[in-house]
């Protein structure tokens, strides 16, 4: 069966040009890809300059993906931001996966497993990321989850998906780090930032196991390069049984 993902740094629903908040440029940006699964980054809850919108909820319902997880990854004075999963499916067992490297901004993975029922049941582990600025903090971050015992201990041809903002300013991360711990590349070189002029191939998604990847792309409708300071990154598989 087809299983569409999509990656997207929302810049918590601010305009990377205009600088306006209006989620529905998001809900917009999103709608037209009928994704299965969608990864946010910069997620907003209860902060004054998104209107104190739980964001998850409202991008959720806005969409039609009933099951939601939410990660808290910021703490501000007035509410929080962080990473999100939207889902067609059952999300499962969502937890948090601490990223953050000594002296650096606060960073975690949110993690789940993702239950496809059509004509058989998968399961499909997601990795929703937001790496740091630094190249040595990226590295070490990636390292992480890949030792993790969420991921350790699957079996080769368990599907997971890792997928989010990279921030992979030189591109070096997949052959570095993520393909000798056998992940392939989904997203190779789709540069998605800025959005209005996208220069740097930013977002990224790799895969194990049972998926048979299609192909990916940034969106570049209008609305999606107004609507934040990255482009939505769209990558399709087929889960094989």
């Amino acid at each position: 069966m087809r299983f569409r993902l999509i990656t997207y740094n929302i810049h918590k629903g601010i305009g990377g040009v205009d600088r306006r908040y209006d989620p529905q440029r998001i809900i917009d940006a999103l709608a037209r890809y009928d994704a299965d699964v969608i990864f946010l980054q910069e997620v907003d809850d209860g902060v004054p300059r998104s209107r104190h919108h739980r964001q998850v909820d409202l991008l959720g319902e806005a969409l039609y993906m009933p099951h939601r997880a939410f990660q808290r990854n910021v703490t501000l004075t007035r509410g929080y931001y962080g990473n999100a999963i939207l889902s067609r499916y059952p999300l499962h067992d969502p937890h948090h996966l601490d990223l953050t490297v000594r002296y650096k901004k606060r960073r975690r993975a949110l993690v789940a497993s993702c239950i496809v029922r059509e004509s058989h049941q998968r399961t499909i582990h997601l990795v929703n990321c937001h790496l740091g600025l630094a190249g040595f903090e990226r590295v070490l971050q990636l390292k992480k989850i890949l030792n993790s015992d969420v991921l350790r201990y699957l079996h080769h041809d368990t599907p997971i998906i890792v997928g989010g903002d990279y921030n992979d300013v030189w591109g070096t991360l997949g052959k570095r780090v993520m393909e000798p711990a056998g992940f392939l590349p989904a997203t190779i070189a789709a540069r998605t930032f800025p959005a209005i002029m996208p220069m740097r191939a930013l977002d990224k998604v790799f895969y194990r196991g049972a998926l048979l990847f299609d192909h990916s792309f940034p969106a570049r409708s209008e609305v999606a390069r107004q609507a934040s300071d990255h482009l939505p990154l769209i990558a399709d598989f087929d889960l094989l049984v």
